[in-house]
């Protein structure tokens, strides 16, 4: 396995109790593991609020470009949860990294939080139901 691929032959997209679909582990994946490089197309803030305003909710910040990844198969499956179990690590300048922030075990949905105010007032995680 290539250090670009971490555990993401280990990974399946299927329906979530969150919202649509969702990305699963096959395996327990033990807290700190790095489970997947986060790529897509690098693009500017300009291209970026131009994508969002037409619906494009794929799109991730590492502190140097704007990252797409609508074009993915596995990580634009990736759902909120306030109680996650994933981190979004800084990478590079063109990814980021996937990271277990606990313990997760096989058949566990992964979950980050996005981290921006509106997702909050539309959540219905355990935590803000």
């Amino acid at each position: 396995m290539t250090t670009d691929k971490y555990l993401e032959p280990f990974l399946t997209v299927k329906d979530s109790g969150i919202h649509g679909k969702g990305l699963f582990s096959t395996i327990d994946i033990p807290e700190g593991s790095k489970i997947f490089v986060i790529k897509g197309e690098a693009i500017s803030e300009e291209e970026c609020i131009k994508r969002e305003t037409d619906g494009n909710v794929y799109i991730f910040w590492n502190d140097y470009n704007y990252i797409d990844t609508s074009m993915t198969d596995k990580i634009k499956y990736i759902n909120h949860n306030c109680d996650c179990n994933c981190d979004v690590l800084e990478n590079n300048e063109e990814s980021l990294l996937l990271s277990a922030y606990r313990d997760i075990k096989a058949g566990e949905e992964l979950t980050i939080d996005y981290g921006y105010e509106e997702i909050y007032e539309l959540c219905k995680c355990s935590i803000c139901a």
